[in-house]
């Protein structure tokens, strides 16, 4: 049904017809009264203007155009219509359709809103969570966001769904009828059912929501705490990893000290980085507190970084432990050593001349019973119960320090029993007074001293022990030595046999009763030797621990100069090899020898190619003497020297090796003479022999060193056999150089280096700084070298030329018999010609300076 104005009925239509669909079966059209046409029949539905408006709208269902309002009362009773159409119903049409058209709009409305928290649903819940937080608190924001748009939204529908329940409530209140009161009813309930299905959509969406926001807030606590954990558990390998790199056993009281201070400057780092561990597992527990939904997960971390930090904590609670029993260990090792240094000390420094009266020798006596009450209380253990006390520590390392100390104790309190059952018999015995005998020369007061030499570092250097005087420079040649017209030679003059009872301790009898026991001698002889080569061994480990191991200790960087980084091989040379080869093959060599002093010298002679680590120590003394010189103000040194309880400096030690090389010489010369048995004499003079010619090959290779201006590479001229200045005269074929040589009448000084493939002619040169050096002049292959034994005029002069004789040079030797031996050397290069080196040039010189001085 539709108003008689047809330019508004039919939009009302088109509306009734989209809203109520499925309800319109039958729709009739009153004609409006004022349109002039011929009047169709009332079931007519072929009017051309209505049927253009029926296919605009789309209405497909039957139209009735009714002329007039009696017409549409055959179709519908006057009790039903409006008093609009002259009925009896009181009605307005136009309030109708509004709330009519209000009612489907709010129903329209409620599907919409439906729809939206569909579509926003299915979004939310088909979204990837992403791994970064950032991103995670973009996407909580934004979905708050438009939460709160539509929960503004559906208020506000919710607003309008009330409003229209109001108005039906108004309309219901106004009607009388019983049947427009019960279709204001219906109306009614379908905007209850409406505002219902609002309500409970808004529940669900708020529920949902609420769920989908916890998530994400979870979500986002659970990657901050991720990264907090993945953070701390990196700080926890790193601590981890220093823990391992710190050793747990130390070789040295210094060392270990050192490791324990690292130990515990890890172990307070480790303790706030433990603290904040323990910040991030009370947030995890926090966090599942909560009821986070992924509890699992983090009660793992939290038991991880718990686990972690336990086992960091065992971890150096047991290494302290650990280097706690190392350092207990090594002070008792070292004050063993320390008590075996004082023993051997106090033995070597008893005067021998007090032993001859009863009061001396109880007094004696008396000190090493003192001495043998401060004895440290690893004597008073055996080895195996200090290797069973100590046994969690222990290493092999530690292990073969405990036998040495032990082997040094043994040796030690053997030589002080042996010390007291002498000065117990002297105590004992009323010694009758020394009885004089003739006069004759004594030595030098101050070498009658009863320490004895070989224990002290003071003493100096002496290769002039033979017959020959051959004499060793340390350094070739110094301006003092110049001003003085010889070269200063540190030398070191020992009188074996006068000094015998003072090396051997006690010893009553006299030269002849000495004589008349030979074994008795050559045994003392080889105690000493035995002896001092313990403590010669022991002082190389001193400086070697006490000073070179020390360059390498972070803690005592700050005091070391700059000039000695990475320059300890220059300062000690090769000791440490030095040490290794006295350590563990020459000591047990000589022990072995105890019983049986006659076959040292086979020894000597087994270990021969050995001793040739002198050669190095020796070339490298120069450098290492004028680095000393450099740094020897340093803290560093008089800390070190400080901590070992030395008296002497550095540089004293480090003149040891030298100084015990000239000594082996001497033990062994005074062991061949009380040697009776041939064969045994025979493998002693052998050894004595190799050690005179090693202290030679020694002495030429430290002036070899001093050699400059040499044009190739001298190690390829063979070994260095001889050295020495001469005089040397030059002569030359061509006559204008002859006449300048004519004209020469005082010598030129030469010093010959003579090798296996090559002759050198230098010169000697004196430096302000006090070192000297060769100053190369010419060299002559030994491949076309001639020799003239004799020259007129002098016995001390030879001739050396090339084979063409184009320059002959004259040369005096200072003594007959050096020239002997030079030319027997030459002689005996000349006569093997598979060791020349032929195919080189047969003379290599320096024109400029041949004939300068």
């Amino acid at each position: 049904m539709a108003e008689s104005n047809i330019r508004w009925g039919f939009p009302r239509l088109r509306r009734a017809a989209t809203s109520f669909p499925g309800n319109l079966h039958l729709v009739l059209v009153l004609r409006p009264t004022g349109l002039l046409s011929s009047t169709p029949s009332p079931s007519s539905s072929t009017d051309l203007g209505f049927r253009f408006s029926q296919d605009d709208f789309l209405l497909k269902m039957p139209v009735v155009m009714l002329r007039s309002v009696g017409d549409l009362l055959r179709y519908i009773d006057e009790n039903h219509l409006a008093s609009d159409f002259t009925a009896k119903v009181e009605y307005c049409q136009s309030d109708w359709v509004l709330l009519r058209s209000s009612i489907e709009t709010f129903a329209v409305t409620v599907k919409e809103i439906a729809q939206l928290l569909q579509g926003f649903g299915s979004e939310v819940s088909e979204t990837e969570l992403p791994d970064e937080a950032n991103v995670i608190e973009f996407l909580l924001h934004s979905h708050t966001h438009r939460y709160r748009q539509m929960k503004d939204d559906i208020r506000g529908v919710l607003k309008e769904g009330r409003l229209l329940l109001s108005n039906l409530e108004t309309v219901k209140a106004a009607k009388r009828e019983v049947e427009e009161e019960r279709e204001i009813q219906g109306d009614m309930e379908t905007v209850q059912r409406l505002l219902a299905q609002l309500t409970d959509m808004e529940e669900a969406f708020d529920g949902f929501f609420e769920k989908h926001h916890l998530k994400l807030q979870q979500y986002l606590q659970l990657l901050h705490y991720e990264s907090s954990f993945q953070q701390m558990d990196e700080v926890l390998e790193w601590l981890s990893a220093q823990e391992k790199e710190i050793a747990s056993v130390g070789t040295t009281v210094v060392q270990t000290e050192q490791l324990l201070k690292d130990l515990d400057s890890l172990d307070k780092r480790a303790q706030e980085e433990m603290t904040r561990a323990q910040v991030v597992i009370l947030h995890g527990h926090q966090l599942a507190a909560n009821h986070h939904y992924a509890l699992a997960l983090i009660i793992q971390r939290c038991n991880e970084l718990r686990h972690h930090c336990d086992v960091i904590s065992t971890a150096i609670r047991t290494k302290r432990a650990s280097l706690t029993r190392t350092r207990d260990l090594l002070r008792r090792l070292e004050e063993a050593l320390r008590w075996c240094d004082e023993g051997a000390y106090l033995l070597a420094s008893q005067m021998v001349d007090k032993f001859q009266t009863k009061e001396g020798a109880q007094e004696a006596l008396q000190y090493l019973i003192n001495h043998q009450e401060r004895a440290p209380c690893v004597l008073k253990n055996s080895q195996d119960t200090l290797s069973l006390e100590f046994e969690a520590v222990l290493t092999p390392q530690l292990q073969s320090q405990i036998t040495m100390v032990k082997e040094k104790l043994i040796s030690v309190q053997c030589m002080i029993r042996n010390r007291e059952q002498c000065l117990k018999k002297l105590a004992d015995v009323q010694v009758r007074p020394i009885q004089l005998v003739a006069p004759r020369p004594e030595p030098d007061q101050t070498l009658l001293r009863c320490k004895s030499p070989l224990f002290s570092p003071k003493h100096g250097v002496d290769f002039n022990v033979l017959n020959s005087k051959f004499s060793f420079d340390l350094l070739p040649g110094k301006r003092a030595a110049r001003r003085n017209n010889s070269p200063r030679k540190i030398e070191v003059m020992h009188d074996y046999q006068g000094n015998r009872s003072c090396l051997y301790g006690p010893n009553p009898e006299t030269d002849s009763e000495a004589e008349d026991n030979p074994e008795q001698v050559t045994r003392h002889i080889m105690k000493e030797l035995i002896a001092t080569e313990r403590i010669y061994v022991d002082e190389l480990l001193s400086v070697l621990l006490g000073y070179r191991a020390e360059m390498e200790d972070p803690s005592m960087s700050y005091l070391l100069p700059s000039a000695l980084h990475s320059q300890k091989d220059v300062l000690f040379g090769n000791m440490p090899e030095i040490y290794q080869f006295h350590s563990r093959m020459f000591l047990q060599d000589l022990q072995g020898c105890l019983e049986t002093p006659e076959r040292v010298g086979a020894c000597f002679l087994q270990r021969k190619d050995k001793f040739h680590v002198y050669e190095c120590y020796c070339q490298n003394k120069p450098c290492s003497e004028l680095l000393w010189r450099q740094c020897s103000d340093s803290p560093f040194f008089q800390e070190c020297q400080k901590k070992l309880d030395h008296k002497l400096g550095l540089d004293s030690y480090l003149l040891k090796p030298i100084q015990r090389l000239t000594k082996y010489q001497l033990l062994l010369k005074e062991l061949l003479k009380h040697c009776v048995e041939e064969q045994y004499r025979c493998e002693l003079q052998e050894a004595l022999d190799s050690m005179l010619e090693l202290l030679k090959s020694v002495n030429d290779s430290m002036h070899q060193i001093a050699i400059t201006g040499y044009p190739g590479d001298i190690s390829q001229l063979g070994r260095i056999i001889l050295q020495g200045s001469f005089s040397v005269w030059i002569s030359h074929k061509r006559a204008a150089v002859r006449m300048k040589e004519l004209a020469r009448f005082k010598p030129m000084q030469r010093h010959l280096f003579l090798y296996e493939h090559a002759l050198l002619f230098c010169k000697r040169r004196d430096e302000d700084s006090h070192d000297s050096f060769y100053s190369f002049k010419s060299c002559l292959r030994m491949s076309a070298v001639a020799i003239t034994e004799t020259v007129k005029g002098d016995v001390k002069k030879f001739e050396i030329c090339n084979s063409g004789r184009e320059v002959v040079y004259i040369v005096q030797a200072p003594t007959v018999e050096v020239k002997v031996a030079w030319l027997n050397e030459i002689q005996k290069i000349l006569a093997n010609p598979q060791k020349l080196q032929p195919d080189e040039s047969s003379s290599l010189s320096l024109p400029d300076n041949l004939l300068s001085d």
